[in-house]
């Protein structure tokens, strides 16, 4: 049972202060006519369905601390008390959560019934949530402050499920009609949207009626910005504070003092689509992947800010290394002459997305190592938000792709069971394959810790044997800060940016 009541830092936070030279001054009005001491700060992915935390979206209410779940992260990545000031479980299937005094950015109070309502709605939408791709929960209101939630099968890691940025807990108001989801004034954290501007702007005012104490900054002014030059040259001008995923080509034309490095839980990886076109073939996509050497990507794309991919997951993740299993069973491979002669008058269709500065580069190495084998390629490179429904549709052959292996859950299990389980919500790769999610469910269902991680490890090596993916870089993620903002929280698991301590000095 979890008891510890505290003021909530974001989740996974990692928080040393940032020094350097800074303006003083008091802290600004957040409303129109006063911007002083607000924060601006440039992000690089924008909106796909207007914030909706059933979307990629979800980690920018989490990063912007708009929203909270039942549970947070701490930085070990252990499920710490939010909305929820402690719970326990009753039994394998069935936990009891006590909620704290809090209201949403609305004025309503959080009570059992509102908890209820919003993971009844997550449950209920179309697409499924990732964090929701291997679960099946129901909630029930016990009394105004206490909520049982139930799971079809036990699920030994809830309290981490729930700290999913998915799974934010929004005002009654926040659920339209047709599954449309607003988190515009809705939210429970420090800071409340009170402008969204299509895909480019959004104005996010300070919520002062947060439980957890009063946010020092006024307010933040967010811009979308989709090229990452841009974002660094928006830095460097000033204007901005704060840029996320600079590019590593841009990394050291950035002041020392202004550049960030943090260490990553993303993995890139060539996926190559199992379900129709030239990857079908088990021989092809051994080709492809004996064809491609992530190693030769970390200085000349990454500028030595990655590491060269053991797996799935890299060295942020710290217990994976030494529970690692030997990949045995994958196909053999088709030699250069056989990919020609397979492959004849077929182009292998590359995609990857303009959002991350180093993926289109990767790309074109890839494609060179990819024609060495045979191969005939064609590259389509456009923005994450023009494409992701033709990559989900199965519309291309291979996607250089990066990805948080730890995002949904904190929880390894969830990320296979979305992108590799063969009913994965995310299945870019369209795998279905008996043994893959025979592995990914006895990890699903391991209580002990120690051993979920095995059973997880030897998940990984079953999704490789298949080569529906193969892994190339562990990346290293540089944030851009000016050196007058501190209290910035720097997260491995990319869940988090700005809290109620972060503030221009």
């Amino acid at each position: 049972m979890r008891t510890t009541s505290r003021r909530l830092v974001a989740a996974l936070a990692l928080t040393p202060l940032l020094s350097g030279c800074f303006v003083s001054g008091e802290a600004g009005s957040g409303t129109e006519g006063g911007s002083a001491g607000r924060l601006k700060v440039a992000l690089a992915v924008p909106p796909v369905q207007a914030l909706s935390p059933y979307s990629n979206d979800a980690t920018v209410l989490s990063k912007l601390s708009v929203s909270e779940g039942l549970t947070a992260l701490d930085k070990n990545g252990a499920a710490e008390p939010a909305l929820a000031k402690s719970w326990k479980q009753e039994n394998a299937t069935t936990w009891t959560f006590t909620l704290r005094k809090a209201t949403f950015q609305d004025g309503t109070e959080v009570t059992a019934d509102s908890v209820v309502n919003a993971l009844d709605h997550a449950a209920a939408a179309e697409p499924k949530p990732r964090v929701l791709s291997d679960v099946t929960l129901t909630a029930r209101a016990e009394d105004a402050g206490t909520v049982t939630i139930r799971t079809k099968a036990a699920d030994p890691v809830l309290p981490l499920r729930l700290a999913s940025p998915a799974l934010s807990i929004l005002a009654p108001k926040a659920y339209g009609k047709g599954g449309a989801v607003s988190p515009v004034g809705t939210g429970t954290g420090p800071f409340e949207i009170t402008k969204l501007t299509d895909k480019s702007e959004a104005t996010l005012d300070r919520y002062d009626g947060y439980w957890g104490g009063k946010a020092k900054a006024p307010g933040i002014d967010v811009t979308w910005i989709a090229d990452g030059t841009a974002r660094a040259n928006a830095l460097r001008a000033g204007d901005v504070d704060m840029a996320e995923w600079i590019p590593t080509a841009q990394a050291k034309l950035l002041a020392e003092n202004t550049r960030h490095v943090v260490p990553s839980v993303r993995t890139d990886s060539l996926v190559l689509n199992t379900r129709s076109g030239l990857f079908t073939d088990p021989a092809l996509r051994a080709a492809a992947r004996e064809a491609v050497d992530g190693s030769a990507l970390v200085d000349s794309v990454f500028g030595g800010y990655a590491d060269p991919a053991q797996g799935l997951f890299g060295p942020a993740v710290p217990w994976a290394a030494d529970k690692r299993v030997a990949v045995t069973g994958r196909a053999k491979a088709a030699t250069t002459a056989q990919v020609k002669s397979e492959t004849r008058s077929r182009t292998l269709r590359l995609a990857t997305y303009t959002n991350r500065a180093e993926l289109p580069e990767a790309a074109t190495v890839l494609q060179q190592q990819l024609e060495k084998a045979g191969f005939r390629v064609r590259q389509d490179v456009r923005e994450y938000t023009q494409m992701e429904a033709d990559l989900l549709a199965g519309k291309y052959d291979a996607l250089v792709f990066s990805r948080v292996t730890l995002l949904d859950t904190g929880d390894a299990v969830a990320y296979l069971a979305s992108d590799f389980a063969s009913d994965g919500v995310y299945n870019i790769a369209g795998l279905k394959d008996a043994k893959v999610d025979q592995a990914i469910r006895a990890a699903a269902e391991e209580g002990d810790m120690a051993k979920r991680h095995q059973k997880i490890m030897a998940a990984e090596a079953d999704v490789l044997r298949t080569d529906a993916v193969v892994p190339l870089v562990h990346e290293k993620v540089v944030q851009g800060i000016a050196p007058d903002v501190e209290g910035v929280l720097l997260d491995p698991r990319e869940r988090s940016l700005i809290d109620v301590d972060t503030r221009l000095k």
